[in-house]
């Protein structure tokens, strides 16, 4: 048995889930269109603990979205969920963002055995961080900072159904618009995607080293202010 607090806050979405045994016991997702972890995250723990009766030091693990995504997101999810692995003395276990989309996607919609899942996060302009993933989340293509072109997707859209989801799709959809495509942009990652798979990482003790982990930011900043 394992009770385990998973953070997400690599979107606009701040969301939070108390799992025990792979099992979710609460869960919270926030969407106002802005980036509000800052004042939310530790708020929307302090109400998982307060729903569930539990007490942050009952925790055996935190697991925490590692990116790609907001670069501001992303550190504050990341420092939070070391800062309570450093106080607690508990593992920190890691899921990929994109794998996370793909998870939040598959529990809600119905997709076939042989789809291909493409989240897609907002970078900016016509680029997107994306993968390409089989219905068992399976790497097909591998995680990349991509500029969209018309035929970034051709090979997989000749023989398969491809589900493009997550904020990023939303600019994809002009040029991949097709019988096999399929678009769902208002599709979040959601911390309570990933319950039975934390559980799986801390059976298996795939922890990360607490002292040198850092967010999977994929490529260099850019504030876009001008000089």
């Amino acid at each position: 048995m394992a009770l385990i607090l998973t953070l997400e806050t690599a979107t606009k979405n701040c969301s939070v889930a108390l799992s025990e045994n792979g099992n979710v016991i609460e869960s919270i997702d926030f969407n106002d269109g802005n980036f509000s972890h800052s004042e939310k995250l530790h708020v929307f723990i302090e109400d998982l603990c307060l729903k569930s009766g539990r007490k942050l030091k009952e925790l055996d693990a935190i697991a925490v979205s590692k990116g790609p995504g907001s670069y501001t997101g992303l550190r504050i999810g990341v420092s939070s969920a070391k800062g309570l692995c450093y106080g607690l003395n508990i593992p920190l276990i890691s899921f990929e963002t994109l794998e996370i989309l793909s998870r939040t996607y598959a529990s809600t919609n119905e997709i076939a055995e042989n789809d291909l899942i493409i989240p897609m996060i907002d970078a900016r302009r016509m680029e997107v961080y994306t993968a390409v993933y089989d219905t068992k989340y399976n790497k097909v293509k591998n995680t990349e900072a991509l500029i969209l072109k018309e035929d970034s997707f051709e090979a997989y859209l000749r023989k398969y159904t491809c589900h493009f989801i997550g904020d990023g799709a939303e600019k994809s959809e002009e040029l991949y618009k097709g019988e096999k495509s399929v678009f769902k942009p208002l599709v979040y990652p959601s911390a309570s995607a990933v319950s039975k798979l934390a559980q799986n990482a801390f059976e298996n003790e795939d922890f990360e080293d607490v002292a040198y982990f850092e967010p999977y930011y994929l490529k260099d900043f850019v504030d876009g202010k001008k000089s």
